[in-house]
């Protein structure tokens, strides 16, 4: 009984570091495309996206995280959410005309 309480500690905690992490890169990456990019339709909006998206298999393994578990579905998850993120803010910044 308790290996499985210190189990599901584990997977709860993994889930949260993946979560965190996926959604606090795709926000700063939003920041990022914002202060390159001047409009919706600069390309060069989209590189800090890829950037956050690449660096946090690295990241992950420096929190801790076993990346050698991830499968296709793990690897999905984590782009989307950045990707979902980024778009969010993003649209949110240009739409506001905020400037950073």
């Amino acid at each position: 009984m308790s290996t499985e309480t210190v189990d599901e500690r584990a997977g709860h905690r993994r889930s949260l570091t993946v979560l965190s992490l996926t959604t606090l890169s795709g926000i700063a990456a939003a920041l990022v495309s914002s202060m390159l990019a001047s409009a919706a339709t600069d390309t060069i909006g989209l590189y800090p996206l890829a950037g956050a998206i690449v660096l946090q298999l690295p990241l992950l393994r420096l929190l801790g995280v076993d990346v050698e578990d991830f499968g296709v579905k793990d690897n999905l998850y984590v782009a989307f959410m950045t990707f979902s993120l980024w778009f969010v803010t993003w649209t949110i910044l240009l739409t506001t005309g905020a400037s950073l």
